[in-house]
């Protein structure tokens, strides 16, 4: 797609300081959205904000129920609609069962952002706005083969993962377009200590587009792309493979 192809279009992207998230609200700035995101912190949306000044902000934290009403509420006051939706917020938590002592109210939290929180706030954007036309779940290669080092995550992607495959399907008589977003391990900060192949966030944001543009059920990016197809041909050794990074 070129310059301009989201002009008068309003898009949504949580969790958009950093990483995925701040590539894909640069990606459709860049291609004339009215861009909104939310984070939980002030400081970062307000950094962010500062080169980007057609960027609108709110503080919200998507795992509570006040956060998810206060990004619903900024999107209606602000535009009056919404025509993508772009649910990016998640966090990898490593986490070893083997040693124990694991907190109830930590694994919550982890289901809430990673899973919870996106099947939430897709009931109330489909709700609130009935023209929206695309749904983008961002996911993770984790989603079909779980990494060792976090079960936790592995579960919530391929939770999220399983909610797109039958959301696709429920929406398709309305038109609306749900994309899941399949990348590798991403160069973010987050991933900064990991030795092992990495891509751009930009690339996770091309790859987005490109997939709505044509729409695509699936964004695959990087090796994800022979995921799916090398899980059917040698299942055993891509996950022993996968499970390492």
């Amino acid at each position: 797609m070129g310059a301009g192809s989201y002009q008068s279009k309003v898009v949504a992207i949580t969790g958009g300081t950093s990483g995925i998230g701040l590539a894909l609200v640069d990606a459709f700035l860049a291609e004339g959205a009215s861009v909104i995101t939310c984070a939980r912190s002030g400081d970062k949306l307000a950094l962010v904000q500062q080169s980007r000044p057609g960027l609108r902000t709110v503080v919200a934290d998507v795992t509570q129920p006040d956060g998810r009403r206060a990004l619903i509420n900024a999107i209606d006051s602000g535009f009056g609609r919404l025509d993508v939706f772009v649910s990016n917020a998640g966090q990898l938590i490593e986490r070893d069962f083997a040693k124990g002592n694991l907190g109830e109210d930590e694994l919550a939290e982890e289901f809430a952002l990673n899973l919870v929180a996106p099947v939430q706030l897709t009931a109330s954007v489909t709700h609130r706005f009935p023209q929206l036309e695309a749904i983008v779940l961002v996911s993770s290669g984790y989603a079909l083969v779980s990494p060792t080092r976090s079960p936790t995550y592995g579960a919530a992607k391929a939770g999220l993962h399983g909610f797109a495959e039958g959301l696709r399907r429920q929406l398709r008589a309305r038109r609306v377009q749900v994309v899941e977003v399949i990348p590798p391990v991403v160069d973010t900060p987050a991933t900064a200590h990991r030795q092992v192949a990495k891509v751009p966030a930009e690339s996770v944001a091309a790859a987005t587009l490109s997939a709505l543009a044509k729409r695509r059920p699936l964004a695959l990016v990087g090796q994800t792309r022979f995921l799916p197809l090398m899980l059917r041909l040698a299942p055993r050794k891509v996950s022993e493979m996968v499970a390492k990074t």
